[in-house]
């Protein structure tokens, strides 16, 4: 049995505008710091073998601030969701933009994937299960932590419980939230999820609704 502490970046400046931001390289604002000093002080007293991280700075900079001076195993596997055209644009923004796009998306068609180099949810998935593949194959029976995006945590929710690709996110996923899984004879369970216990007195999080589901009331009027 392998353990995998799967965490979601500190919060950015994009977070709270509710943009896209896929695989742009947007830093941690002052709340995503404070809440990565959070973890390390709530990380401080965990075993952990190992530490991963996506190569994006926001997944980046909260590994460095929680590793306790460990070496972080950098790997692009890790990375959010290319969104193409989307990236770096709010429900509005594409609304007015890409109108046929984004009634396209609004389908969460597991197989669409935006133009501009976009991924589909499954090749997504496809990508995410393989870094899941290869970490656990190099430190087999260690304690793992990694430090990713939510649209990960995301498929490793759907994957752990045999979810449909179709349709939009039904978890909670906190910016620095920890979550524990195991994997076990070749599949992922869930320990523990969305435990952010170490963020109270920081600033309310923005909304994690999906933003798909938040953008309908937003795109008619807009």
């Amino acid at each position: 049995m392998t353990e995998l502490i799967v965490i979601r970046h500190g919060e950015t400046d994009w977070n709270r505008q509710h943009r896209f931001q896929g695989q742009i390289d947007v830093p941690l604002n002052s709340t995503g710091r404070a809440q990565a000093e959070r973890l390390a002080h709530r990380l401080a007293s965990e075993r952990f073998d190992v530490v991963v991280a996506s190569d994006l700075q926001r997944a980046h900079a909260t590994a460095q601030a929680a590793a306790g001076g460990r070496p972080i195993e950098i790997d692009a596997l890790w990375r959010e969701q290319a969104f193409g055209v989307a990236e770096g644009l709010d429900a509005p923004a594409i609304t007015r933009q890409h109108p046929e796009l984004w009634a396209q998306w609004l389908r969460h068609d597991a197989d669409y994937a935006l133009p501009g180099g976009g991924e589909s949810v499954r090749a997504f998935q496809q990508r995410v299960l393989r870094g899941v593949q290869r970490v656990v194959q190099a430190h087999t029976g260690r304690c793992i932590a990694v430090f990713t995006h939510g649209g990960v945590l995301d498929m490793l929710w759907r994957a752990a419980h045999n979810l449909p690709l179709h349709g939009a996110r039904s978890c909670e996923i906190p910016n620095t939230g920890i979550n524990r899984l195991r994997w076990r004879d070749g599949a992922l369970q869930i320990v523990q999820w969305a435990d952010a216990a170490h963020l109270d007195g920081l600033p309310a999080q923005p909304d994690t609704t999906p933003l798909s589901a938040r953008s309908v009331a937003a795109a008619s009027a807009a």
